[in-house]
C-alpha cells in the first residue's frame, strides 16, 4: 500500500520523486543556514583577531551572498530531479538566471559598502576637512543605487524580458511618474543645495521648521537631526531650501538682555550705584564680551527698570554663564541694600463721616 502511494504519479512525477526534491531543497536551506552560523561565529572570531582588515572584508563580502547562492543552487538541484514540462524548466531556468546575476550585484555591492566601512569613513573621520564627511554618504548611496540599478536590468535581460520594450514603457509614463516624484526631486534638489551652499555641516546646531538640534547626517533625500529631548528627526531636504534655516553654532556670540526693576524707593545715588555694580560684574565675567550696555530705561508701573545687555563668547556654556551672571548680580545687589520690585497695588481708603 505504501509503496503505491510513492509510485503514485502526480504531474509527471511520482510521490517519492516530488519528496526527493523537497527533501533536497530543505537540505540546502539547513545547510546554508549552518555555512551562515559558521561564518558568524568561527569565522568572525577568527578575523576579528587579526590586525588587518582585508579578513574582515572578505569575510563580510561573501558571507550572506554564498550561502544565499548556496541555498538557491540547492533548489535548482532538487527541482532539476523532477520531470517538468518545457514551459515550466523555462520559467525555472530564467528565474535562476535571475537570481545568480542579483547575487553578483549583491556581492559588488557589499564589495564597496565595506570598502566604505572598513577604509573611507575612517579616512573621513580623521581628516580635519568636514566636506568629506558629508560627500561619503551621499557618494554611499548613490553608488548602491547604480550598482543595484544596473544589477536588475542585466538580471530582467537574462531572465528573458525585454529590457528595451520595459525602459520605452517607462518612457511613456514617465510625465505620470515624475509628477508622482515631484516630491521626491524636490528633496533631492534640496540635498544639493545644501551641499553647494553649506548653510550647515555635520556637527552643527540648528533651528528649522520648530526643530532645534544638532546635524547627524545629510543625505540624497534627507537630513537626520538629534534635537535637545534627544529624538531623532528626519527633514526633507525640501524643507532646507523653502524654509529659513538658523545656524546656531555659526552664531559668533550669544546676545542676553536682563530686565531688573528696582523699587520706587530707590535713590537716585541707589540708582547709580546699581548701574556702576552691573558694569563692574559684566566687566569682571571671562565669558563676556567687552560690549555692554546698561541703561536706567523707564519707570514701569511698580517698578524702575534697568536694562542690561551682554555677549556671551562664542564656545563658552550659555547656561552656566548666564547662571553665573545672574547669581553675581542677586549677591552683590542684596549685599548694596538694593531692593527688587514686584507688582503691588496700594489702595486708599477714604472714611466719610455719615452721621
Amino acid at each position: 500500500m505504501f509503496e503505491q502511494i510513492l509510485t503514485k504519479t502526480y504531474y509527471n512525477n511520482t510521490i517519492a520523486g516530488w519528496g526527493k526534491a523537497l527533501l533536497i531543497v530543505v537540505a540546502a536551506l539547513v545547510i546554508g543556514k549552518i555555512l551562515y552560523w559558521i561564518s558568524k561565529t568561527i569565522l568572525g572570531k577568527l578575523t576579528g583577531k587579526t590586525e588587518t582588515k582585508i579578513d574582515d572584508i572578505i569575510l563580510d563580502l561573501i558571507e550572506e551572498p554564498i550561502v544565499f547562492s548556496f541555498t538557491a543552487a540547492g533548489m535548482w538541484f532538487g527541482l532539476h530531479t523532477l520531470t517538468l514540462g518545457e514551459r515550466a524548466q523555462g520559467w525555472i531556468g530564467n528565474g535562476f538566471q535571475f537570481i545568480i546575476v542579483l547575487s553578483i550585484t549583491w556581492l559588488v555591492a557589499r564589495l564597496l559598502n565595506s570598502v566604505f566601512t572598513f577604509y573611507l569613513a575612517p579616512l573621513a573621520e580623521a581628516s580635519e576637512n568636514d566636506l568629506d564627511d558629508q560627500v561619503l554618504p551621499i557618494v554611499r548611496k548613490g553608488t548602491g543605487m547604480i550598482i543595484w540599478s544596473v544589477g536588475i536590468i542585466v538580471a530582467l535581460n537574462n531572465a528573458g524580458y525585454d529590457v528595451g520594450a520595459v525602459l520605452a514603457g517607462l518612457g511613456i509614463g514617465g510625465l505620470a511618474l515624475a509628477m508622482a516624484a515631484k516630491d521626491t526631486v524636490s528633496n533631492f534638489f534640496g540635498g544639493v543645495t545644501i551641499f553647494v551652499d553649506q548653510p550647515f555641516k555635520l556637527g552643527d546646531r540648528v533651528r528649522v521648521s520648530g526643530f532645534d538640534g544638532t546635524i547627524e547626517e545629510i543625505g540624497i533625500r534627507s537630513t537626520r537631526l538629534r534635537t535637545l529631548a534627544g529624538t531623532l528627526v528626519t527633514i526633507p531636504n525640501s524643507v532646507f531650501s523653502d524654509s529659513e534655516v538658523e545656524n546656531v553654532t555659526e552664531e559668533p556670540s550669544r546676545k542676553v538682555s536682563l530686565n531688573l526693576g528696582l523699587t520706587y524707593d530707590t535713590t537716585p545715588d541707589s540708582m547709580k550705584k546699581a548701574i556702576t555694580t552691573l558694569q563692574e560684574i559684566a566687566a569682571s565675567n571671562d565669558h563676556l564680551e567687552e560690549k555692554i550696555v546698561v541703561s536706567f530705561n523707564a519707570f514701569g508701573d511698580f517698578a524702575m527698570n534697568i536694562l542690561l545687555i551682554y555677549y556671551i563668547k562664542k564656545g563658552a556654556d550659555i547656561m552656566e554663564t548666564q547662571t553665573e551672571v545672574n547669581m553675581e548680580v542677586l549677591g552683590r545687589f542684596n549685599a548694596a541694600g538694593l531692593e527688587f520690585a514686584f507688582p503691588t497695588q496700594t489702595l486708599y481708603t477714604i472714611n466719610q463721616d455719615v452721621s
